[in-house]
């Protein structure tokens, strides 16, 4: 094997390092939005506008944290 090779399949065979849990966390967050959203609804449309709300959760979570934060 020529050292291009060598080259080649040291670049095309080292993985990214892993999550440190992060995904995780997002997950299990986007899951409990979810839930909450889902439980507030009552008809068809509102369910369909949970899910929604639940793909955005982290907007509602940084907007209402600045506006705790704002006074």
């Amino acid at each position: 094997m020529s050292a291009t090779d060598r080259e080649h399949t040291h670049r095309t065979s080292t993985r990214s390092t892993p999550g440190t849990g992060g995904e995780a966390v997002y997950f299990f967050g986007g899951i409990g939005s979810l839930i909450f959203w889902w439980q507030a609804a009552s008809g068809f449309g509102e369910h369909v506008v949970a899910v929604l709300k639940s793909f955005v959760w982290p907007a509602f979570l940084v907007y209402q944290a600045l506006g705790a934060l704002a006074g």
